[in-house]
């Protein structure tokens, strides 16, 4: 175990100048180093010198300056989000935020600032509101969910596979999570299409973000309605119902979080675990030669490069210290999944294989843990399997240092994973085969994986125009919102988490 560097400095303590031997490059009052601007381009890199200052816990500046403490240890990790009486995620309690130093269209505002949900709540309102949610998720059927995810990857890798080449960002991994949800969610077929574009849309932070969010926001409120009016066997339903009695705003605000929530974080590990497949032949090979399933590829690339970089935020209930530092009550700390999973006290060796073992933080832990982390699983392990067995050829297009990512506090997105392959042939998947089991690892030949037998799902849905599934005969195009008049705080926020 390393010795904890010791230090009683708190993040309201701030002196003049940056700490001997550092360059000013990048710092702010106080010496402070900024999680944003020039200096921060590289965070993975900027983490470690952070480790190297100050120890597992140390104090950075948000946009505008605001003063916040980033956890970089693995078990700092754990402790801080599984303390729930010294650390919330009630951000009422946040100092700057209280004296004003968060202005209301600080880019981080909207998702710092507190919300009815059950990621916000504590106490007898965090048991209901996550009882709740963690009782719908009960309810879904795990085998029909995989069956539907091979089928949906089927669509998808139809779309592109007779042309010998496809980004596999923009046109798998952006949309496989979308069709997934959409069905987990219950949203009727009359939305499919044109509710994964405004979601699309609505994270990318482009012109028409914040329209294309008040749209995913309707047709959530539609939804909500219709179920309880007439409930399904799907999530929302048993949302509406559960006997927590949720009203109509927290049903819907709920199924955004989920929604918005499990996107991103599949979109990206999706987008991670294709990439190092493809990149790195040694990895690729053990997949192909037995030594290594797709589902241990996933939790290996779970530790390696987590979906969220550091989750905003968690605050001080009461004065306590966190590896060596003193925290004081209504500070804020970063939970912060990818240098804590690669803190060296557990980690001496990055390239060690972590097969078997699940202790990273990808997902969080304690009272808020990601409940739906399952369906990320899921998704990732039979989307990889079934899209690698149909293009088992499958290499990158450009070299590897022309790859790009959209970098932000929260999360590293790759923006396009160009490949070629010799052109297949389309698959028919409007049925699935009738017998035989889920794919599991990946043999080295392109042979078809076959599914169990159950009653036909619904479609998948659409991905882009023109790509995926059909729209339903008689639903109208999906059209980009015009945008908005002028950007408020949920827009400068997108366009920050995308990194532009």
């Amino acid at each position: 175990m390393t010795p904890e560097p010791q230090s009683t400095t708190g993040t309201h303590d701030l002196t003049p100048g940056p700490p001997p031997g550092c360059p000013a490059h990048g710092r702010g009052p106080g010496g402070l180093q900024r999680l944003y601007g020039p200096g921060a381009e590289d965070l993975g890199r900027l983490y470690e010198q952070l480790r190297e200052e100050h120890g597992p816990v140390a104090p950075v500046l948000l946009h505008d300056d605001v003063p916040m403490w980033v956890v970089l240890g693995h078990a700092e990790n754990l402790h801080l989000v599984r303390t729930p009486s010294q650390f919330t995620r009630d951000s009422r309690v946040w100092t700057p935020l209280a004296e004003g130093m968060v202005r209301p269209d600080h880019p981080l505002m909207p998702h710092i600032a507190w919300q009815p949900i059950c990621s916000h709540a504590e106490g007898e309102e965090h048991k209901r509101l996550r009882g709740a949610v963690k009782a719908a998720m009960a309810t879904i059927d795990h085998r029909s969910l995989r069956r539907y995810i091979y089928r949906a990857t089927q669509r998808l890798v139809n779309d592109f596979c007779e042309d010998g080449h496809a980004d596999l960002v923009g046109q798998f991994s952006e949309h496989l999570p979308m069709a997934v949800m959409c069905q987990v969610l219950g949203m009727p077929e009359e939305y499919d299409d044109r509710l994964v574009h405004a979601a699309r849309d609505a994270l990318k932070g482009t012109e028409t973000a914040l329209a294309s969010h008040a749209h995913v926001m309707d047709a959530l409120s539609r939804l909500t309605a219709r179920r309880r009016a007439r409930p399904a066997d799907d999530f929302t339903s048993h949302l509406v119902t559960d006997p927590a009695g949720l009203t109509d705003d927290e049903v819907r605000e709920h199924l955004r979080l989920v929604l918005f929530a499990a996107y991103e974080a599949t979109v990206n590990l999706l987008s991670n675990v294709l990439r190092r497949v493809i990149v790195d032949p040694r990895f690729y090979a053990r997949l192909n030669g037995g030594q290594m399933t797709v589902p241990e590829a996933v939790e290996q690339s779970l530790w390696d490069e987590p979906p969220f970089s550091t989750i905003l935020g968690y605050f001080a209930k009461q004065d306590t210290e966190l590896g060596g530092q003193r925290i004081r009550r209504g500070d804020g700390l970063l939970f912060a999944p990818a240098p804590g999973n690669v803190d060296p006290r557990i980690r001496p060796d990055r390239s060690a294989s972590m097969r078997g073992n699940r202790s990273h933080l990808a997902f969080g832990g304690g009272p808020h843990e990601c409940p739906g982390q399952d369906i990320g699983r899921a998704i990732a392990d039979v989307g990889v399997d079934a899209l690698l067995t149909r293009l088992p050829d499958v290499q990158l297009a450009v070299a590897e240092s022309d790859l790009r990512w959209t970098t932000s506090i929260a999360s590293r997105h790759l923006v396009a994973l160009p490949v070629h392959f010799a052109p297949k042939p389309q698959q028919e998947v409007a049925f699935g085969p009738t017998l035989g089991a889920l794919p599991g690892q990946r043999s080295s030949g392109p042979t078809t994986p076959v599914l169990p037998s159950g009653p036909p799902l619904a479609e998948p849905v659409a991905g882009p125009a023109g790509a995926g599934v059909p729209q339903e005969a008689g639903s109208a195009p999906f059209t980009a919102p015009e945008p908005a008049a002028r950007p408020n705080a949920w827009q400068r926020f997108l366009t920050w988490w995308r990194g532009h």
